[in-house]
């Protein structure tokens, strides 16, 4: 009878199978190799997950759970719009950092979706964080805070680019390298700047006279 796994060991078997989705694709991904990687057998892998979409579908949850605690934190702070937003600067400065084979993954379904199209990528992922955003911005203009020409909606698939943009550019190659090319070689050191000047930018639209 197989043991069952600890926690440790699933984050560590749903961590190599995000990098290897990410890196190789879904199709290029073998359930074998990230039995090898994460140091267990293929038979523990297909007792947890019926298959490499299963898999796969796991990495994605793993990654928006880690995504729902940043928004959940968000949404309890209180405070300003522009709280929020220099908040979760910081968080997808350090997420990314941190866990940069979600990111990664994450690009992957940006560009290909999800295997065999039986996920809607873009509402899952993304559904919950427009939701949040645009209520903020909502709030935001009803209050007199920022503009009050601002459309929510608009403005909140807008700031979620930047951020989208953020995450990509501390753990996508391409990305790293173009973040480099604006921010100079130490860019993936620079957050305080990166931040100071993100808000800077976001605050001068937010608070642009009326026209």
């Amino acid at each position: 009878m197989l043991k069952p796994l600890t926690k440790e060991q699933t984050d560590r078997i749903l961590s190599i199978a995000a990098e290897e989705f990410a890196d190789k694709g879904f199709a290029g991904t073998a359930i074998g190799s990230i039995a090898k990687k994460a140091g267990v057998s293929v038979g523990v892998i297909y007792k947890y997950y019926s298959g490499k979409e299963d898999l796969f579908n796991a990495c994605v949850r793993k990654s928006l759970e880690c995504m729902e605690e940043v928004l959940d934190m968000t949404g309890s702070m209180g405070g300003t719009l522009m709280d929020m937003i220099e908040h979760l600067i910081t968080r997808a400065q350090n997420f990314a950092k941190d866990n940069p084979e979600y990111i990664r993954l994450y690009h992957q379904i940006t560009v290909s979706g999800s295997p065999a199209g039986k996920m809607r990528s873009a509402e899952l992922i993304e559904g919950g964080t427009a939701r949040i955003y645009e209520e903020y911005i909502k709030r935001a203009s009803e209050s007199g805070e920022i503009r009050s020409d601002m459309d929510p909606a608009a403005f909140a698939f807008l700031i979620d680019d930047l951020l989208m943009m953020l995450h990509f550019s501390y753990a996508c190659d391409y990305y790293k390298d173009r973040f480099r090319l604006y921010f100079g070689e130490d860019a993936l050191d620079k957050d305080e700047a990166v931040k100071e000047q993100m808000m800077k930018f976001i605050g001068a639209a937010l608070k642009a006279e009326d026209r």
